[in-house]
């Protein structure tokens, strides 16, 4: 485990979003740099993709949700 410098306002940020997502200011660092490599490591595949094989190998499952009609 190591330090990481990031600038004043990322961390901020971080701060931020870690409030919204219910995750320590550390834990949602370590979730952004998590899909930030994975989405550069595939990057034919969405987000949702991503996070869906991500929920998918970790046994997780949930059903589609149908589309709304408008």
């Amino acid at each position: 485990m190591g330090i990481v410098s990031i600038e004043d306002d990322l961390h901020d940020q971080v701060r931020r979003a870690s409030r919204v997502s219910f995750r320590s200011i550390n834990a949602q660092a370590a979730y952004w740099l998590k899909i930030g490599m994975l989405c550069e490591l595939n990057p034919t595949l969405s987000f949702a993709e991503i996070i869906e094989r991500e929920f998918s190998s970790a046994g997780v499952s949930a059903p589609s949700l149908a589309p709304i009609d408008a």
